[in-house]
């Protein structure tokens, strides 16, 4: 399988390169391009009646954009296809942003509350050690699988154009795809797409943290604290996450100013979280990808 081989110095090219600061300083990052045509398509198209129907001819679009774009480098050979999914890749800069968090909270409260606000969408600001610790976890886990395995599956079916695909509808997910009064009809088609094309990569991301944690037998445990989770993806890996640091995730969070009472991902693990289950968040971030790494190598092997 072609798509293994050139998977394998993709992954490693990320883990040791991540987002150089000097190369993205001078030219925009693919992401922030794709976020640009994004608002563009939103700012014009998300007026007026028929806003679902205009999401849904918004879609297509970036479908189309995102599949032509990624025959067209595909095209360029093997050196481009790399680079650019090395670049589309998100494992360092995943776990330097996580990273971070824990960072901040050793410094003091207010640093971690800030850190993290860079990484979750939630209120931050009254936040307890605990709290910033859990949602911290919470995004590597759920970004694991947005940011890595996703589109490294997407790259393994269908190249390029299904990686490339796959970035441009979860980066419209990530802006649109929001139940409010503004997104809520428009972003929907996004939002559903989205859930679809990380059904499967989110059990592979979970079953990859259980390899790991090599607790195989806490599979069904795993698979029945997914489904208490709000979305129909992200709570498989926060579900197997939770069992290999042994904490609960999810619960009780605020948005907007509204306190919202979600139920736990593993309500018998440990609440009371500090920087140095982060810690060990991010060491598990590494070991999943070094799994996911071998595993790659041997479809390409086997291929």
């Amino acid at each position: 399988m072609i798509t293994a081989i050139l998977l394998v110095p993709a992954l490693i090219l990320d883990a040791v390169l991540g987002e150089p600061k000097w190369l993205w300083s001078h030219i925009p990052h693919p992401a922030v391009l794709m976020g640009r045509l994004i608002d563009a398509l939103d700012t014009r198209l998300n007026q007026g009646p028929h806003q679902r129907l205009k999401g849904v001819a918004t879609v297509v679009a970036l479908l189309f954009i995102g599949l032509f774009i990624g025959f067209a480098l595909q095209t360029l050979g093997a050196v481009v296809t790399v680079l650019t999914a090395a670049i589309l890749l998100a494992q360092r800069s995943l776990c330097d942003h996580v990273h971070a968090v824990a960072e901040g909270l050793q410094k003091d409260l207010a640093s971690g509350r800030y850190a993290v606000s860079m990484i979750v969408s939630r209120d931050t600001a009254d936040m307890t050690t605990a709290q910033v610790a859990r949602s911290a976890i919470e995004s590597g886990a759920e970004n694991l699988s947005d940011g890595v395995i996703a589109p490294a599956f997407w790259f393994l079916v269908a190249g390029l154009p299904g990686l490339i695909t796959y970035k441009i509808i979860n980066t419209a997910d990530s802006m649109i795809g929001y139940r409010t009064p503004r997104h809520e009809a428009f972003g929907w088609a996004a939002a559903r797409l989205d859930d679809v094309l990380n059904w499967v990569p989110a059990r592979l991301t979970s079953a990859c943290i259980t390899l790991v944690s090599l607790q195989p037998k806490e599979w069904s445990n795993i698979c029945r604290d997914a489904r208490k989770h709000r979305s129909p993806n992200a709570g498989w890996p926060e579900a197997a996450m939770a069992r290999l640091l042994s904490v609960s995730l999810a619960g009780p969070r605020s948005y907007d100013g509204e306190m919202r009472s979600f139920p736990w991902v593993y309500e018998a693990g440990r609440k009371d979280l500090t920087a140095q289950d982060i810690h060990h968040c991010v060491m598990a971030l590494w070991k999943i990808w070094g799994c996911f790494l071998v595993l790659t190598v041997a479809l390409a092997l086997l291929f």
